[in-house]
């Protein structure tokens, strides 16, 4: 527990102390994202290289602190061979992301092109770090995956996860808190299995957006950007599907063991992963790009029927921890079985997120009847 602290402590200073000096060079470098556009909801100048410190944050203390020596302890050495292994990848894929997204913030790239590093790094992580899924844990019916479909299904969660930080990085402090609530539920998971090594990626994130979220919280001074959404992205992408592969033969929690993995992993990502399948099926069946920028996500649903931006991401905030609550309720019931609680996660959560929908209908509806 003292070395999570460490870990939550370092990353959350590093953030907190050098976020204002970063604001006043983004003013005097006028790297700015200026107003007018009509999907943007600011009305001011606002920096939008945030993402450098949450990278610097993270990186730093999660270098700083890996717990080399915590592993030792377990006498095991191919242990302490795959946490370096594992490290070397992750440091190595998330500059390539990075500065992808340092790119796109400061000088615009074109979405195929990020697309084709998404590929890229997925590949590294698949195929030479061999973090990827390797079982289904019993949902459809599904347990050990064929490794042409674990290669297919741990690429595709890479890049979908990635760009679901990307897209839901429209309101202020929405992309920042629902990352600090993912890395701090994955931190927790990994704690509890006793897996050091992830569990201080995944604290180190959260310390860095805990201390971000005082300069990103409505009403923003800075914006995480690019370079900050797909940070985030990246890392929890590993820390889920790290966390649905992990090996559990050797713990002794029943807590951990009784919990669906997958089905955790997909509540942690429930505002990402239902937001992005929502706007990705309404782009298609309008004849337009997926990845092509509108006012049709959630948060602007919300914002939309009346609510604040403070109001609306605290409400999304809320929606995510009750999903986890709801998983982690699920798996103590002894006689449900993995696939019974996908549907009933499934199903609740596509209701909520219909909500909003219900509500501006109901307001529109009232507005034509008042006419």
């Amino acid at each position: 527990m003292e070395f999570l602290i460490l870990v939550f402590i370092t990353s959350f200073f590093v953030v907190l102390l050098s976020t204002p000096s970063l604001i006043k060079v983004a003013i005097l470098k006028r790297l700015f994202d200026a107003p007018g556009d009509t999907r943007k909801l600011h009305t001011r100048m606002i920096p939008t290289i945030g993402g450098i410190i949450i990278f610097a944050g993270t990186v730093f203390s999660y270098s700083l602190w890996f717990p080399t020596a915590r592993i030792n302890e377990q006498h095991n050495t191919a242990l302490l061979m795959k946490a370096m292994d594992d490290y070397k990848f992750i440091l190595s894929t998330l500059l390539v992301m990075f500065f992808v997204g340092v790119k796109d913030d400061i000088i615009g790239t074109a979405p195929v092109k990020k697309l084709v590093a998404h590929v890229l790094v997925g590949m590294v992580l698949v195929l030479m770090a061999d973090i990827r899924i390797v079982s289904m844990h019993g949902i459809f019916g599904i347990e050990v995956l064929p490794y042409w479909a674990s290669v297919f299904l741990s690429l595709f969660t890479y890049i979908v996860v990635v760009n679901a930080f990307n897209l839901i990085d429209g309101v202020d402090g929405l992309a920042g808190g629902v990352g600090f609530i993912a890395s701090s539920a994955f931190g927790a998971w990994f704690a509890l299995a006793g897996d050091y090594a992830m569990a201080g990626l995944a604290i180190a994130l959260s310390g860095s957006l805990f201390g971000f979220l005082f300069f990103n919280f409505s009403p923003a001074k800075i914006f995480m950007g690019d370079s900050g959404s797909l940070t985030i992205g990246l890392i929890i992408s590993i820390l889920a599907i790290k966390l649905i592969s992990y090996d559990v033969s050797a713990i002794h929690n029943e807590f951990i063991l009784n919990v669906s993995k997958p089905i955790f992993a997909m509540a942690v990502l429930v505002y990402p992963l239902i937001d992005t399948l929502r706007i990705f099926i309404y782009r298609a069946v309008q004849g337009v790009s997926p990845f092509s920028a509108d006012r049709n996500h959630l948060h602007h649903r919300l914002i939309d029927i009346g609510c604040s931006h403070k109001k609306a991401v605290i409400i999304i905030y809320t929606v995510n921890i009750f999903m986890i609550g709801l998983t982690l309720a699920l798996s103590a019931i002894s006689y449900m079985n993995a696939n019974y609680s996908l549907i009933i996660v499934a199903v609740t959560a596509l209701f909520i997120a219909q909500i909003p929908f219900f509500i501006s209908k109901k307001k529109n509806r009232g507005a034509s009847e008042n006419d």
